[in-house]
């Protein structure tokens, strides 16, 4: 692993994580820029079989262990220390997610390496690896280079594709030896605690009727609720409208809420600002409504209109119910 960029792959419940395909697309890049390996660092108990599921890397490194079948950041970082320790890859990548921040900041301690958080895009300037990172709520971006010869980096949803880090490709597999320590960690797995049942997976759904602070007050989001259900979609918001209490905050896309992908995003008075952006995106076709023809949002929608969306709620509804 010496000089390869290498992810910490990041699996939930036997099943890989998104952010772990973002951190292939991202890591394949690098790889490449700096004429080096990809390789993906799988830990778990049983896991092996995922394997087939990481061909953008050149080999998958598997540790195997029950004290590693839940994600455990005692465990975790016991083993993870162990992987790397005299090998000095030349990236490490973590998800910009729980799980990767808990990781990428005990790991740096223990290797004592430098670490770059919030990272959204990778560039090769020469014979050196640059990053962008979304800081201040994603309100601006720093850029630097990544220091060398070994750091750790934290990749945030967005800046790639997670399609790009899916290859139909069976990579070579090399078994790690088990570390001393793993049997004599302080925190043990027990269960998982399930959140009580209520509102709408807004991450599942294929149609979202979003709202911004343009609808004005809570009275009005009736009217994106009837538009909602003609389309057979669900009601969602930016961060403005949870806070406000106008939502529930289980409604709420962004960086600090759920990230969605529906076919259809339709956004309603929303400004498009980064922290909210980060989070749809993605979004198959993107239909905005604002009075501000110079709303950030008009940058990344496939389609938009700068009027009242008041006015045109009601008469889109009416249309869509006559369809």
């Amino acid at each position: 692993m010496c000089g390869d960029i290498c992810v910490v792959v990041e699996t939930l419940r036997g099943q890989v994580a998104e952010i772990t395909y973002v951190m292939l697309a991202a890591g394949r890049q690098l790889a490449q820029g700096l004429k080096t390996k990809l390789t993906a660092v799988l830990l778990g108990q049983g896991v092996q079989k995922l394997a087939d599921t990481l061909g953008a890397a050149d080999r998958v490194a598997v540790l195997e262990h029950p004290a590693l079948a839940e994600f455990n950041p005692d465990a975790y970082l016991t083993a993870l220390a162990a992987v790397f320790a005299g090998r000095t890859p030349r990236v490490i990548l973590c998800g910009h997610t729980a799980m990767g921040t808990d990781l990428a900041c005990g790991l740096a301690r223990r290797l004592k390496l430098p670490v770059a958080t919030s990272c959204r895009t990778f560039a090769i300037e020469g014979p050196d690896a640059t990053f962008a990172a979304l800081t201040c709520g994603g309100k601006l971006i720093a850029a630097g280079r990544l220091p060398d010869p070994s750091c750790v980096a934290t990749v945030m949803a967005g800046g790639y594709k997670a399609d790009a880090g899916k290859v139909a490709k069976t990579p070579p597999i090399e078994t790690l030896p088990v570390p001393a320590g793993l049997d004599a960690v302080r925190t043990r797995f027990k269960q998982y605690i399930e959140p009580p049942a209520g509102d709408v997976d807004i991450a599942k759904q294929p149609i979202l009727v979003s709202v911004g602070r343009g609808v004005q007050n809570k009275d009005n989001i009736a009217l994106a609720e009837e538009l909602a259900k003609a389309l057979g979609g669900v009601v969602s918001g930016s961060r403005p409208v949870i806070d406000q209490v106008w939502l529930p905050s289980t409604r709420l896309v962004g960086k600090s809420g759920k990230q969605v992908k529906p076919k259809l995003y339709l956004a309603l008075g929303i400004s498009g600002a980064p922290e909210h952006a980060e989070g749809m995106r993605d979004a198959e076709l993107i239909v905005a409504i604002n009075r501000d023809e110079k709303a950030p949002i008009f940058g990344f929608a496939h389609f938009g209109a700068a009027v009242d969306v008041l006015e045109l709620i009601p008469a889109l509804t009416a249309r869509v119910k006559q369809a």
